[in-house]
């Protein structure tokens, strides 16, 4: 994946989807409540992300699949339940990864400060800082976001572009998210391919 699609990716995320709860992001909103936070995703994922750094585009392919189905609130992560079934098990994300590369890091945040880092920060930290440990650019993250308890597989079919998509029908899904043309030409890149 080229820098390209991770630049299209980062404006994204500071302007389109993120736009949802930004009046709640800011920058060190950890400081007090949990100020290692930061500091423990950036070294887990420096320690560990040269063993697999192909893990850095699908971690940061599974922040993109989250944030399109109700923002960035990490009900991607939800598992499916006998009355429901989630995010997680629609066919657009059966071949997301990562998933325990994040419990990981959830569980070191865990001991470090129970109950205040939510995961959908830690998807949005771990996103940035695997990118920039294989030689990516860095972006400023901030957050606040909180984790939603909605997770349904219908909504992330009816939100995340499948890669048959034609160019009416992916403008169409990038709309729906507040996302234009310039949007979908950043995220697609110089190969015509979305990163989806």
């Amino acid at each position: 994946m080229g820098w390209f699609h991770c630049l299209g990716f980062i404006i994204i995320c500071g302007l389109g989807v993120l736009g949802l709860v930004q009046g709640q992001l800011k920058m060190g909103f950890y400081g007090e409540s949990c100020p290692k936070a930061e500091k423990i995703v950036e070294e887990f994922v420096q320690t560990h992300i040269h063993n697999a750094p192909s893990l850095a585009a699908a971690l940061l392919r599974l922040h993109f699949h989250d944030c399109f189905v109700r923002g960035c609130d990490a009900s991607l992560l939800l598992n499916s339940t006998s009355e429901n079934q989630a995010e997680k098990d629609s066919p657009p994300n059966l071949t997301v990864r990562g998933y325990d590369f994040i419990d990981r890091v959830k569980t070191l945040l865990e001991q470090e400060c129970p109950g205040v880092v939510s995961c959908a920060d830690i998807i949005a930290l771990v996103a940035r800082d695997s990118i920039v440990s294989i030689g990516g650019p860095y972006w400023r993250v901030p957050v606040g976001r909180r984790d939603g308890k909605i997770s349904r597989t219908s909504e992330a079919l009816a939100n995340i572009p499948p890669p048959f998509s034609n160019i009416t029908s992916l403008l169409a899904f990038f709309s729906r998210q507040g996302l234009d043309l310039k949007d979908l030409t950043l995220l697609s890149g110089k190969t015509g391919n979305v990163i989806i």
